[in-house]
């Protein structure tokens, strides 16, 4: 009997243990161990639902676990290889146009990159739109809008500059024009004119 008191609670420890893994750190991100693996790659900054999606099905392809496990329930091994994969998803032979760098201007190479990564290099980018002063360096420099869309009535900058309506402008010149006459005819002659006599 006591052997059965002691193996409950080892059993209960370990299911604990399973469930008790509410955060998963993935690519630099901590994630909610409640969501289901799609849900879980769509939290990582470069993953979009498309690529979640094609991501999930190579993992349970590949791997045998099911699109609807819960990212938390996945031991340390099954969380490597997902990470294996969002570092390089052309092994799980993802078609090349889900990946947000293709034909690198550095390498000539497709990649895919997600997090500190991906800022990282599109910051480089951008500074060397401004460096070679291509067309789009000059808008990134002018904190204009840079992918030709309008910028007449959006994207304006600078002190913002109301439209004054007709009462409001006939209020404004009402309030001025009696400021103006308020001394009376004479202003300040007359009591000049009074301290000669």
């Amino acid at each position: 009997m006591a052997k059965e008191e002691e193996q409950k609670p080892k059993e209960h420890q370990e299911k604990q243990k399973a469930q008790a893994q509410s955060i998963v750190r993935i690519a630099g991100r901590d994630i909610d161990g409640d969501l289901n693996i799609q849900d879980a790659l769509m939290q990582i900054k470069g993953v979009g639902y498309n690529l979640a999606s094609a991501l999930s099905i190579s993992i349970r392809d590949m791997y045998n676990i099911p699109k609807s496990t819960k990212i938390g329930s996945l031991d340390e091994e099954g969380i490597e290889k997902i990470e294996g994969l969002l570092k390089d998803p052309k092994q799980a032979k993802i078609p090349l146009y889900l990946l947000n760098r293709r034909n690198d201007r550095e390498t000539g190479e497709n990649l895919h990159l997600v997090g500190t990564d991906l800022i990282v290099k599109v910051k480089q980018d951008i500074d060397n739109d401004i460096k070679i002063q291509s067309w789009r360096g000059f808008r990134h420099r002018w904190g204009q809008k840079v992918r030709g869309q309008k910028t007449r009535s959006t994207g304006r900058t600078g002190a913002t500059v109301g439209v004054t309506k007709k009462a409001a402008e006939e209020a404004q010149k009402a309030a001025k024009a009696p400021a103006k006459t308020a001394g009376g005819g004479g202003g300040a002659a007359a009591p000049a004119a009074e301290a000669k006599k």
